[in-house]
Protein backbone atom coordinates (compact mmCIF):
# COMPACT_ATOMS: atom_id res chain seq x y z
CA UNK A 1 0.00 0.00 0.00
CA UNK A 2 1.32 3.11 -1.18
CA UNK A 3 -1.39 5.66 -0.24
CA UNK A 4 -0.78 6.98 -4.23
CA UNK A 5 2.40 7.14 -4.26
CA UNK A 6 3.82 5.01 -6.88
CA UNK A 7 3.28 4.51 -10.73
CA UNK A 8 -0.67 5.21 -10.33
CA UNK A 9 -0.15 8.99 -10.58
CA UNK A 10 2.08 9.10 -14.24
CA UNK A 11 -0.82 6.61 -15.54
CA UNK A 12 -2.20 10.24 -17.12
CA UNK A 13 0.85 11.11 -18.41
CA UNK A 14 1.29 7.13 -20.26
CA UNK A 15 -1.63 8.10 -22.07
CA UNK A 16 -1.59 11.65 -22.81
CA UNK A 17 1.37 10.18 -24.26
CA UNK A 18 -0.21 7.27 -25.93
CA UNK A 19 -2.28 10.09 -27.92
CA UNK A 20 -0.07 11.74 -29.19
CA UNK A 21 1.89 9.19 -30.72
CA UNK A 22 -1.18 7.98 -32.20
CA UNK A 23 -1.45 11.43 -33.67
CA UNK A 24 2.20 11.64 -34.96
CA UNK A 25 1.62 7.99 -36.90
CA UNK A 26 -1.23 9.16 -38.66
CA UNK A 27 0.25 12.60 -39.83
CA UNK A 28 3.63 10.70 -40.63
CA UNK A 29 1.51 7.87 -42.40
CA UNK A 30 -0.81 10.98 -44.25
CA UNK A 31 2.50 12.91 -45.39
CA UNK A 32 3.51 9.66 -47.18
CA UNK A 33 6.55 9.01 -44.53
CA UNK A 34 8.10 11.95 -45.45
CA UNK A 35 9.30 14.67 -42.36
CA UNK A 36 10.40 17.60 -44.70
CA UNK A 37 8.70 19.11 -47.51
CA UNK A 38 12.11 20.39 -48.43
CA UNK A 39 13.36 17.05 -49.72
CA UNK A 40 10.12 16.36 -51.74
CA UNK A 41 10.39 19.60 -53.82
CA UNK A 42 13.83 18.54 -54.37
CA UNK A 43 12.64 14.83 -55.54
CA UNK A 44 10.44 16.75 -57.70
CA UNK A 45 12.97 18.60 -59.69
CA UNK A 46 15.14 16.09 -59.78
CA UNK A 47 12.39 13.83 -61.39
CA UNK A 48 11.43 16.55 -63.98
CA UNK A 49 14.97 16.58 -65.26
CA UNK A 50 14.75 12.83 -65.61
CA UNK A 51 11.76 12.75 -67.61
CA UNK A 52 13.25 15.40 -69.50
CA UNK A 53 16.32 13.27 -69.89
CA UNK A 54 14.36 10.41 -71.28
CA UNK A 55 12.25 12.22 -73.37
CA UNK A 56 15.42 13.62 -74.96
CA UNK A 57 17.14 9.85 -75.36
CA UNK A 58 13.81 8.60 -76.75
CA UNK A 59 13.37 11.55 -79.41
CA UNK A 60 10.63 12.85 -78.05
CA UNK A 61 12.29 16.82 -78.11
CA UNK A 62 15.29 17.91 -80.13
CA UNK A 63 18.02 19.30 -78.42
CA UNK A 64 17.15 22.84 -78.66
CA UNK A 65 13.73 21.87 -77.10
CA UNK A 66 16.23 19.99 -74.56
CA UNK A 67 18.35 22.97 -73.90
CA UNK A 68 15.42 24.89 -73.33
CA UNK A 69 13.49 23.28 -71.22
CA UNK A 70 16.52 22.21 -69.25
CA UNK A 71 17.73 26.14 -68.26
CA UNK A 72 13.85 26.55 -67.04
CA UNK A 73 14.47 24.11 -64.46
CA UNK A 74 17.75 25.02 -63.42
Amino acid sequence: MMWGFGWGMFMPLFGILFLVLIVWAILSLSRGGSLSGDADSSSRADSAREILKRRYARGEVSRAEYEEKKKDLI
